[in-house]
């Protein structure tokens, strides 16, 4: 199992290219399902979570070609099988995607319950009652989703609240069925917005993405297509926030400002100078000291979870008060016992966490409990004197792309090693 050794040093300088969105990838890659014509997927990050839902999608017959780097085509006219078995459901809960997919194009699916989550209970619920509602029959079994249906139809479905892979899951599923869905309280995030585009480009009939009503008229089926995935703006956003918090000057390239609203406006706060193109943003602290900034995280357009903890670590170093109050997943705050290693400076109560920010942290071993918890404490690492050992790295590349490498590209002393048993 590897680990990082990073060496704080310093101001992170430089410039580097933003990779393709992970959250936008995984759903498009299962959008595969629906056609039995080739879909070709372009600016696809090099991830664990790609990698596994690339072996799920083989796993059920597909045929998965790279014809080039960050590039795939997925045929699933092969398609075998309709399971998804717990051995790779249970590392990486959006498997749970191909779910619609395989009830709307194949009229049956096995899939097994995803099990628990470091970061709160996620339950598929909302996806289930939706299918149900367009006529679907399901059964839970031996851990397993059954679902069948000889052809969905569409219906009026309400989220009691918003979810984006129910969402992402249910707008899948109404492209084939017969009639009118619509969905009530839809997730609006940009990752939904391109797996419409997606969608769109093989001839589904949906409007209203990036809103709370998203409306999809079934067709009969959906062809062949080539899409583009989004610029990822969690990564974007994490080292936006690791130049802030080391008080230097970061652009990040081939990414889109507009979907970092409510990030940039609290980078502002921080103290930071925001510069943005078409396609990209640049982060300046001219070499001063974060300001504290309160957070409360909200589905989009609001603050987005996914960079809660990396604005902690920004809280930890900076100058005054910061308070956090996290209202998506109950336990998000796993990485606050780390950051306390550092030095920090962290009360939790409840779902909130009140940081006082210290000039500087200091090295100590620490581990990671989760995707976005990992790169707090890459960002916190960066900021403390000595070295900082961060072991279980594993999450890190489920969700970042080569991560040690843009981070040296900016100046950042940081070496993957292999643990030794």
């Amino acid at each position: 199992m590897d680990k990082f050794i990073i060496a704080g040093n310093g101001p992170l300088e430089g410039v580097i290219d933003a990779s393709g969105a992970k959250n936008a990838a995984l759903p498009i890659l299962c959008a595969s399902l629906l056609s039995d014509e080739p879909l070709h997927v372009t600016n696809v990050p090099k991830l664990w979570d790609i990698n596994t839902t690339r072996k799920l999608l083989s796993q059920m017959g597909c045929t998965v070609d790279e014809p080039a780097a960050h590039e795939m085509i997925v045929d699933a006219r092969p398609i075998t099988t309709c399971v998804a078995p717990y051995e790779l459901v249970r590392t990486m809960r959006a498997s749970i995607l191909v779910l619609g997919p395989l009830v709307a194009r194949r009229g049956e699916a096995h899939v097994s319950l995803p099990g628990g989550c470091a970061i709160g209970a996620r339950p598929v619920d909302l996806h289930l009652m939706g299918l149900e509602a367009m006529g679907a029959e399901i059964t839970l079994d031996g851990g397993f989703i059954h679902a069948k249906a000889r052809r969905l139809k569409g219906a009026r479905i309400v989220f009691d609240t918003v979810t984006v892979t129910g969402t992402e899951n249910l707008m899948m599923a109404a492209t084939l069925a017969d009639g009118e869905t619509v969905l009530e309280n839809a997730a609006r995030e940009p990752e939904v917005v391109d797996l419409a585009r997606c969608l769109r480009a093989m001839g589904a009939k949906i409007e209203g993405d990036g809103t709370t009503t998203i409306r999809v008229q079934g067709v009969g089926a959906l062809h062949a297509a080539k899409h583009s995935v989004l610029p990822d703006r969690i990564e974007t956003g994490s080292y936006l926030v690791a130049g802030a918090a080391t008080r230097g000057r970061v652009r990040v390239n081939r990414t889109d400002p507009a979907m970092l609203d409510a990030v940039l406006v609290k980078l502002q706060q921080a103290g930071a100078k925001i510069s943005t193109g078409p396609d990209f943003i640049e982060v300046d602290m001219h070499g001063k000291r974060p300001s504290s900034v309160n957070i409360h995280t909200m589905p989009h357009p609001g603050f987005p979870t996914d960079m809660q903890a990396q604005m902690m670590a920004l809280n930890c170093l900076a100058e005054g008060v910061g308070v956090i109050k996290e209202t998506i997943f109950e336990n998000r705050f796993m990485h606050a016992q780390e950051l306390l290693r550092l030095g920090a400076d962290i009360r939790i109560e409840g779902n909130t966490a009140v940081i006082t920010g210290r000039e500087r942290l200091q090295a100590a071993p620490i581990m990671a409990t989760d995707l976005r918890a990992s790169a707090s404490l890459v960002i916190a690492a960066l900021a403390a004197d000595g070295e900082t050992f961060i072991d279980r790295i594993y999450h890190m590349d489920r969700g970042y792309e080569d991560i040690e490498g843009k981070l040296a590209a900016l100046g950042a002393r940081i070496k993957r090693v292999a643990r030794l048993i």
